[in-house]
């Protein structure tokens, strides 16, 4: 009597290759932060979720572990074991974070998940503190390993496009709404790509140098990097404006009562019409937001920023399919890809 055949094993979901890689980086990342002064520790292991304003130990809300999980994964594609791309991991988690916290200062945000932000629970100064020991530690944690002066180019490159988005975005503020000197939806999406896709671009191609792959798919894992951060950004946006409170944990028109200038918006105001020209008035005027919200909707805001999101995940698919198959990261990439786009729409 033949044997029965092996049940087919059915391929990792996104939310599991994320647990995988934060168990996989968390402690090198834990680690890390150890080694900073006890109080700025502190305040970066709040950032992170760990402790409670005091050192208590705190089990509050954290981040996917987007840019971890695309470190791991990048090496995994180069044929390496996903720990080849832990110093990677952790050097681009400790700059998100680091940018962050200066966010929240710049922004004036004064909760982040749920919790008061760095700068509003130990001060400004501190938060700013926090912020720079986190740069200099993700830079120490790449340059210490072999092959480290490549992977701080990497992430040094990352670093100055994410400084040029948020330049760009902070200057978008006070550029009108109409006219001339308006913020057009190209203008937004190169921002997007260098304040959003930058770092993620640079934890994939982390990963797959640190994991000794050739130039052609560090570039390849780059590139799917940055269009996935593009599409990331734009349902962030379309979640921002008519997302769940409950599941983003933002109130209902957020981005509409805080002003800002996303893609939805921008689209909604680029096309002709009375309908454009009134939704322009009502940001004026800092009308209604469900009326705002409404209006963006009829004039196709949020129909355009879903459509480019697709075609960012389309060039990231695009991008995907020059990375090697044979270890299944490409595979797990396009699980995540489709995971992190596709959120409560």
């Amino acid at each position: 009597m033949s044997a029965l055949p092996s049940p087919v094993q059915a391929p990792p979901s996104a939310p599991e290759i994320l647990g995988r890689c934060r168990e996989l980086v968390r402690p090198a990342l834990t680690e890390a932060v150890a080694r900073l002064h006890p109080w700025v520790g502190e305040m970066a292991a709040y950032s992170f979720g760990w402790c409670e304003v005091g050192g208590a130990p705190a089990v509050a809300p954290g981040g996917k572990g987007v840019r971890q999980a695309l470190a791991v994964l990048g090496a995994e594609a180069a044929g390496a074991p996903g720990r080849a791309g832990i110093a990677g991991a952790v050097a681009v988690e400790l700059v998100h974070a680091f940018s962050l916290l200066h966010d929240d200062i710049m922004d004036g945000d004064t909760t982040r998940r749920r919790r008061p932000t760095v700068w509003k629970a130990y001060g400004t100064g501190p938060a700013v503190l926090a912020g720079d020991a986190l740069f200099a530690l993700a830079v120490e944690t790449l340059a210490v390993e072999p092959g480290g002066a490549g992977a701080v180019r990497l992430l040094s490159a990352a670093l100055a496009d994410l400084v040029r988005g948020q330049a760009d975005d902070l200057l978008f503020t006070d550029r009108p709404w109409t006219g001339p000197e308006r913020v057009s939806p190209a203008e937004y999406r190169t921002m997007a790509e260098r304040k959003t896709g930058a770092l993620l671009g640079c934890a994939a191609a982390l990963g797959a140098t640190l994991g000794g792959a050739p130039e052609a798919t560090v570039a390849a894992l780059d590139e799917a990097g940055r269009a996935l951060g593009v599409a990331f950004q734009l349902v962030d946006d379309v979640l921002g404006i008519w997302g769940d409170p409950a599941v983003t944990g933002k109130p209902v028109h957020g981005d509409l009562r805080e002003r800002k200038k996303t893609f939805p918006v921008l689209a909604a105001l680029s096309r002709p019409g009375p309908a454009a020209r009134r939704l322009a008035t009502l940001l004026d005027s800092g009308g209604e937001p469900d009326t705002a919200a409404a209006l963006i909707e009829e004039l196709g805001g949020r129909a355009a920023a879903l459509a480019e999101a697709r075609r960012h995940t389309v060039t990231a698919r695009t991008a995907l399919a020059g990375v090697p198959s044979a270890t299944g990261a490409a595979a797990d990439l396009g699980r995540l890809l489709d995971f992190l786009v596709r959120r409560d729409l």
